[in-house]
């Protein structure tokens, strides 16, 4: 059975809740990934952010990306999955939430992240466009 732990990107990095945009910005740009999970002063998942969020929520609007933090930015209710997990648990969580990206956590910790790119690697063309109908669908 494939697991979360199987598919994963292993290595993904945390970012305290606390740092600013700007330093989010260039941490995402040294990893080359496009989202970080924040954490709390605990190392606990308190949300995700992504560079369009940097965008949209702080540029686009006239915010200084140095003055705000990505704790400022997370909202909702964070979602992330058991390295354990298998993949249709992995599938359901993206599928339900209409989420692209899933962190994986062993023992209380970060191991790893789910894109859409590393699920689609692992499935038939009709999972994939299944996939795809429910996570992108317009609610």
């Amino acid at each position: 059975m494939t697991m979360a732990k199987d598919i994963m990107h292993e290595g993904a990095q945390w970012i305290p809740q606390t740092e600013t945009l700007d330093q989010a910005a260039q941490l995402m740009r040294r990893l080359d990934v496009g989202s970080l999970p924040v954490s709390d002063a605990n190392e606990r998942l308190c949300g995700i952010i992504t560079d369009r969020d940097i965008v949209t929520k702080c540029v686009a609007v006239g915010h200084d990306p140095a003055q705000v933090t990505a704790g400022e930015l997370c909202e909702g209710t964070p979602r992330w999955i058991d390295a354990d997990a298998d993949i249709a648990e992995v599938l359901s969580e993206m599928q339900v939430h209409q989420i692209r990206r899933l962190p994986v956590i062993a023992r209380k910790r970060l191991v790893g992240m789910i894109s859409e790119a590393d699920v689609a690697r692992h499935l038939s063309e009709e999972q994939i466009a299944a996939f795809a109908e429910n996570v992108y669908a317009a609610r």
